[in-house]
């Protein structure tokens, strides 16, 4: 095979299989790069590199707390049409907080929403009735806030990740107050484990915080 008038050696399947693709870099598509700059800011999130080259190429990044994944966008990154993308998902503990907190930031948001059906939401606006789901079930309360341009994005609540989402050999969160959460989660229900011993302290709670957490993410029988 030759690409450029090189020689390209295509891997054995089982070496591609073994290679971790990790998403991070969304790239959007902005029609004034200092207004779009100016409203990542104002989320509060992390500004990485403003950088520009020669003919007016500038690249900027941001990164969502708590986030692995970034977006990059400016001038001559993209051909895309400013505000055609859609459907960007950030993942929070508390859609109500992280819709309040975004609120408080000047930005305009659906409010919180969970889907007719109970499952993923539809497309737009269809199916969408107000406040969080009736049980609060994981996956299924969601907000949505747009861009200056339209670029969409939807807060998603999730408490408890589907099986082999995570690998609790190696449990990872996101930001100090994903943990907090779930600390607390645990706490809670380490309080009714109590309550179920007679109200007798359990010396052994760091286990069984740690067996509640890690039951939590990888979607077991939470212990009792």
């Amino acid at each position: 095979m030759e690409i450029e008038g090189r020689s390209a050696r295509i891997a054995p399947q089982h070496v591609i299989d073994g290679i971790d693709m990790s998403l991070e870099v969304i790239v959007l598509p902005v029609s004034d790069v200092d207004r779009a700059k100016d409203f990542y800011a104002s989320l509060g999130w992390r500004l990485d590199a403003d950088v520009s080259g020669s003919n007016g190429f500038r690249v900027v990044q941001f990164t969502p707390p708590g986030s692995s994944c970034s977006i990059i966008f400016g001038s001559g990154v993209t051909s895309a049409e400013p505000g055609s993308v859609q459907g960007l998902h950030l993942i929070v503990s508390d859609i109500e907080i992280a819709q309040a907190a975004l609120a408080s930031r000047g930005a305009e948001t659906s409010g919180v929403f969970h889907d007719v059906a109970g499952v993923f939401h539809h497309q737009e606006r269809q199916g969408r009735i107000a406040g969080p789901h009736p049980e609060r079930a994981s996956y299924s309360s969601f907000a949505s806030f747009s861009d200056p341009d339209g670029n969409g994005w939807v807060f998603q609540e999730v408490t408890t990740r589907l099986p082999g989402r995570i690998d609790v050999s190696g449990l990872n969160f996101g930001s100090p107050s994903d943990l907090a959460a779930e600390l607390r989660r645990a706490a809670a229900a380490h309080g009714e484990h109590e309550k179920r011993m007679g109200g007798r302290h359990d010396e052994s709670w760091p286990e069984w915080y740690a067996e509640y957490i890690a039951a939590e993410h990888a979607g077991r029988p939470l212990p009792s």
